[in-house]
């Protein structure tokens, strides 16, 4: 899952021939034609589509800033299957209006080729007004960028990215970034266990930091305590596992913990024999069934592995919850055939078409109540002014006069601040609901679409096997 999140790139001089010669090509590439939807998705400001490249490349010669940075590349990435294109493109423009203030050249495209729809925009280093060049700093997208594009994804009921400054900027590269967020279904796990275990075996704060660097941790310790397992490419902070594991708290734990405390607080294990009646027993596997399942029981000897090494293994692992969601797949749908497994892919990619037209209308039905939303939220701070000013305080009577205006306006629309909101309850709730529906089928059909490769890739292997087995010898 990609949330939605901007990412900025920079165009060089060109070493070879016309300067802005990347700035060129990178115009040429967001607005090709066979991913703008025949060039619907595209738009500008300060310049014209078809000549942008020299409009832009005159306010260089204007201002004779001609050389080093050419221009600037955005691209706004969206969680697939949750916005469609012509909404993609409407964000995109109003973040462009807003984040470049109208003082850039710049042409911008939503490219819908791809299941991630995701926007680009290009705009000139140059401002054409004041001939200054754009200056991007380290933090600017924490501050300026991300919260413009979460602000304007809440604005149409789409998911958003948490922004945390420790990790303000995305990744030099993006699949490492990606790869860090994706991976933290083991990560969390291991490094709480390591925390307890040097919990246990330390005497004090500073043999518990040596500890963990001893077991290959990198160890911070500014605001907040973060730590960063060999193999994770970002720091995780403590606190962020649990009150449990706060520097404070940590501290108190090697103080007053010990083996003896750890088994009196954790439950023995035992092994329980549960009776599972007939009729809920599991029908017999089919053959394509018993394939994957024996496979994924191959792998299994990674759990004789030592845990907290795990990072060795993480292609494996990978592998391993590929082959398992695979396996559920095929059980879920009762798959016994490559007929049954091609039935599914279809039926799910009508489903998928299906619910993009129910979720194209709920957004823009969204889309229509955000000025009397933005009305309520207000509304929503003034309350406590206005319970004081009933109560007799004068003091807060300029508030008291914005909340009796706002109540009116909404009331002018037809609606009481109840009924308001509740309205906006309803649209949170579908929002959620499309949002993991979405996810879900887009999950089944990447499996459904792998299955179908691998045994086609399995044919293609046993075709040309036989032929060489058929092969005269010589």
């Amino acid at each position: 899952m990609i949330l939605a999140i901007t990412k900025i790139l920079y165009m060089k001089e060109s070493q070879y021939g016309d300067p802005g010669r990347h700035l060129k090509h990178s115009l040429n590439y967001i607005l090709a034609s066979e991913k703008t939807g025949e060039t619907l998705y595209t738009g500008s400001v300060n310049c014209q589509i078809p000549f942008a490249y020299e409009q832009m490349k005159s306010t260089k010669v204007q201002f004779g800033k001609t050389e080093k940075r050419q221009g600037y590349h955005i691209i706004i990435s969206f969680e697939e299957g949750e916005i469609d294109a012509p909404t993609a493109y409407e964000l995109v423009g109003k973040f462009v209006n807003e984040y470049l203030k109208n003082e850039y050249q710049a042409v911008y495209a939503v490219h819908d080729n791809t299941a991630h729809i995701h926007g680009h925009i290009v705009f000139n280093s140059v401002n054409f007004l004041t001939g200054k060049k754009f200056r991007y700093e380290k933090g600017d997208w924490a501050k300026y960028m991300q919260p413009i594009t979460n602000r304007l994804c809440e604005e149409y009921g789409l998911s958003t990215i948490s922004i945390d400054r420790e990790e303000a900027e995305p990744s030099e590269n993006y699949t490492e970034w990606k790869d860090s967020r994706d991976g933290r279904f083991m990560w969390s796990d291991m490094i709480k266990r390591d925390l307890d275990a040097c919990v246990l075996e330390a005497s004090d704060f500073d043999e518990f930091v040596a500890l963990l660097k001893g077991r290959g941790y990198e160890v911070k310790q500014n605001k907040y305590f973060a730590v960063r397992p060999p193999g994770l490419s970002r720091y995780r902070r403590c606190y962020r596992f649990g009150e449990d594991y706060t520097e404070e708290i940590l501290k108190r734990r090697i103080v007053t913990e010990d083996m003896k405390h750890y088994q009196e607080n954790h439950s023995e294990m035992r092994i329980l024999k549960v009776v599972i009646p007939y009729h809920l027993k599991r029908a017999k596997l089919s053959g394509m069934q018993r394939r994957y399942f024996a496979r994924l029981y191959r792998i299994g000897k990674l759990k004789q592995r030592p845990y907290s090494q795990a990072y060795r293994y993480r292609d494996e692992i990978r592998k391993m919850y590929k082959l398992h969601r695979q396996y559920m797949f095929l059980s879920k749908y009762e798959i016994h055939s490559m007929e049954d497994l091609n039935r599914v892919h279809e039926e799910l990619q009508d489903k998928k078409a299906e619910r993009s037209k129910d979720r194209s209308k709920h957004y823009k039905q969204y889309a229509r109540f955000n000025m009397l939303f933005r009305k309520l939220e207000r509304i929503e701070q003034l309350q406590a002014a206005e319970v004081t000013y009933q109560n007799g305080d004068s003091f807060f009577g300029d508030e008291h006069e914005e909340y009796k205006r706002i109540e009116n306006e909404i009331n002018d629309e037809g609606y009481t601040i109840k009924e308001l909101t509740e309205l906006r309850e309803h649209y949170k709730i579908r929002n959620v609901s499309f949002r993991e529906e979405a996810k879900e089928t887009n999950r089944e059909i990447r499996i459904a679409e792998s299955l179908i490769k691998e045994n086609e890739q399995e044919q293609v292997s046993v075709v040309k096997n036989d032929l060489i087995g058929r092969q005269p010898k010589r």
